[in-house]
């Protein structure tokens, strides 16, 4: 009942203030589209990039196009010209050209690079330019140093570059992984250039497929040896991102096919390993955390972060393994330790902890005895800056409906000043749409499901109104977030058409821990999309929504859930536009299906349940298919396998197809991009809009 009384107070205030949009200005279409208008409603914040010493930073001011750095007291403000050396964050090295070579990087002591060419790893010495093969096996196959795809897509990254070697703290050795890959199928994805066309062929294993074999090396530079860590290749297993530890041990993330057993070993330069951290759980494990343990006391402790309690907290253990106490207990999620200070043991972290939709500034000492939070107000503090000893912190802070701030903060949470306002000087003059974070009760009563609403420009709840709802809705993957969208663009303009732009989070997207995702387990896609449909019908009981006009759209696992809601959801939803869309899981790959479903030989119940074609016969409204021919992240075999089931069922929908397109459309070329851009304004005009589009757009 409060939150509906709060709700109608909101909307009360929002008729009070069309008041003041009638007299504001509007944006031109130039103003949201065209680059290099600059209206001066926000400014750039500082530009502060680092800490000098424990007193002071260095911030960078431009006049005249001249960019001069200062430096700052922290205590006082007093800011003088920066005339001394910093030390280098990456070694200082030349550039030196290797033809084949690919991710050349320098070692710490900025005497090698280490590099991959023809799937074979190489150190060169850069004094002396001396090539040094450290491996000799490579081929299509066989991967030294460079890895399969299902390791760049999943677990190394895809910021890695498909790079799977680690320099050691001391120069003196290379980890890496070898990946022998001819055992996995190959995916064929059709070019459509010149007469015939051609097939690129992938190595891609699908759920249920064979994975890669993997072997963790540590090749000796000096002499050209490797040595394999003590793990069977055979094994069906996985391996995550390796750490070099301070004595130079390499730690190395195991994990069981079933990704529900993750072990943690300390392996020798003779390969000999020892475990030091084991952890299993009922559902899952994510592998894919770079950032899992950090060492302190020089290597004689280390820190884990780890959701097996339902929320991801902190934990404190020695080196050799055993467990010394919880750093950090509770309701809520740590997502990133921010600094260590070992001097004073304590913590600084960052954790959603007031509201599930903001991110604070804690600190906790290392016995766990109390949490401080740091940070202030009802914002989203998102760049924590901590000084070298932890004695202050500089925050940049939000929320939607405010513009971000910059402050100094000293480490009890006092604010010492504000460094910046992104406020520009025409910031009152324009009208801004105002956006509300609401919170919808599950059907289960279990979880207040986090939406946000952005209200057109002199919105009036007695007229009725399109609803866009933007989603991607995978697990721990959120969108609903208290902080400030940058002014202009679509949002701008949506917002002066008349739609109301919404976005929603479910019960695994990360807002309700570990144990709000555990409901997905062998159901991918069942909650998720039970979750929308109820914040859907909800929006549908609002006096103001337009109840035949409710749009969903997203990408990949948001094309996914834009599916299901068109078949599966159709009584809620209206129309959508879906792109890159997983239909059926069997399609998707081992590593990440099969971490939430299992295989479909253990749960082909699971899968037939949440594959769009089951519900392919409940399709109305309208549906926009939308994929890239050579998309090799979810192939275009999943919206062909839907497209081929409405037809029969003699349904209509659009499709539109991007030839030569990966999985972002318009990443190859620019102009597909505008196109596939234009083509959803397009339809938005026409289904929820009901007018023409504008023909500035294809100017």
């Amino acid at each position: 009942m409060r939150k509906n009384l709060l709700f109608v107070a909101s909307i009360a205030l929002m008729c009070s203030a069309n008041i003041s949009f009638a007299q504001k200005k509007t944006f031109s279409f130039n103003d949201v589209f065209k680059s290099g208008a600059n209206l001066n409603i926000t400014k750039p914040l500082p530009d502060i990039s680092r800490w000098i010493d424990n007193e002071h930073y260095l911030e960078t001011k431009r006049e005249d196009g001249k960019a001069t750095q200062y430096s700052v007291d922290a205590k006082t403000g007093k800011a003088v010209v920066f005339t001394g050396q910093l030390k280098p964050t990456q070694p200082i090295v030349p550039m030196i050209g290797v033809e084949g070579a690919v991710n050349m990087t320098a070692s710490p002591d900025g005497k090698f690079f280490a590099y991959t060419k023809n799937n074979n790893l190489y150190a060169l010495e850069i004094a002396t330019h001396k090539e040094t093969q450290l491996t000799t096996d490579g081929s299509d196959n066989i991967l030294n140093g460079y890895a399969s795809w299902v390791y760049y897509e999943e677990i190394l990254g895809r910021a890695s570059h498909y790079k799977a070697f680690w320099w050691s703290d001391d120069s003196k050795h290379l980890a890496f992984m070898r990946f022998d890959q001819s055992m996995v199928p190959v995916f064929p994805i059709y070019v459509a250039d010149g007469q015939h066309g051609y097939l690129e062929n992938q190595r891609y294993p699908k759920a249920g497929d064979k994975n890669p074999e993997v072997k963790i090396g540590i090749a000796d530079i000096a002499n050209a040896k490797v040595n394999w860590a003590d793990f069977n290749d055979k094994d069906d297993q996985y391996f995550g991102t390796p750490m070099w530890a301070p004595d130079n041990t390499l730690w190395v993330q195991w994990m069981n096919r079933d990704q529900n057993n993750l072990k943690i070993y300390s392996v020798g330069f003779d390969g000999a390993k020892k475990q030091v951290y084991s952890e299993e759980q009922k559902t899952w494990i994510v592998l894919d955390e770079d950032d899992r343990f950090q060492f302190i006391n020089g290597g004689k402790q280390f820190i884990v972060k780890s959701d097996k309690s339902g929320w991801k907290q902190l934990y404190l253990y020695n080196a050799d393994g055993t467990f010394v106490n919880a750093i950090t207990q509770g309701d809520f999620t740590v997502t990133a330790v921010s600094f260590v200070d070992e001097k004073n043991k304590a913590v600084y972290f960052k954790a959603r902890k007031e509201n599930s939709a903001r991110f604070d500034l804690y600190k906790a000492p290392f016995n766990g005895k109390g949490i401080t939070r740091l940070t202030f107000g009802e914002y989203t503090h998102d760049a924590i800056n901590v000084s070298p000893d932890g004695k202050y912190f500089i925050t940049t802070y939000s929320n939607l409906n405010t513009p971000p701030t910059m402050a100094l903060v000293d480490n009890k949470g006092k604010v010492i000043r504000e460094l910046g306002d992104s406020r520009g000087a025409n910031f009152e003059s324009y009208a801004l749409p105002k956006t509300e974070l609401v919170r919808v009760k599950s059907d289960d009563g279990l979880f207040d499901l986090p939406v946000t609403i952005t209200y057109p420009i002199n919105f009036d709840p007695s007229k009725k109104y399109p609803v866009l709802v933007s989603i991607y809705g995978g697990p721990d993957a959120g969108t609903v977030y208290d902080r400030w969208k940058p002014v202009g663009g679509l949002n701008q303009w949506w917002a002066q058409e008349g739609l109301v732009q919404v976005a929603f989070d479910n019960r695994s997207s990360g807002h309700f821990g570990k144990n709000g995702m555990n409901y997905i387990y062998r159901q991918l896609g069942k909650y998720e999309i039970g979750d929308f449909m109820t914040c859907g019908r909800w929006l549908k009981k609002q006096p103001w929504m337009d109840n035949g006009k409710l749009c969903i759209t997203g990408g990949s696992f948001g094309g996914y859930m834009t599916c299901m809601a068109l078949t599966y959801g159709a009584d809620v939803f209206d129309f959508g536009i879906a792109q890159a869309s997983v239909t059926d899981w069997q399609l998707y790959d081992t590593h990440y299906t099969e971490r939430f479903m299992d295989t479909p030989k253990d749960n082909p119940d699971g899968y037939k349940n949440t594959a769009v074609n089951t519900y392919a016969d409940k399709y109305k409204g309208l549906i926009r298919i939308v994929h890239g021919t050579t998309d090799d992240n979810v192939h275009m075999q999943n919206s062909i396998q839907l497209i081929n089931k409405l037809e029969d069922l003699k349904k209509d929908f659009e499709f539109m197809l991007y030839p030569n397109e990966r999985h972002g459309i318009g990443s190859n070329v620019a102009a597909k991009r505008i196109h596939n851009a234009l083509e959803s304004y397009k339809f938005y005009y026409k289904n929820l809009l009901n007018k023409p589009m504008p023909e500035d757009f294809w100017k």
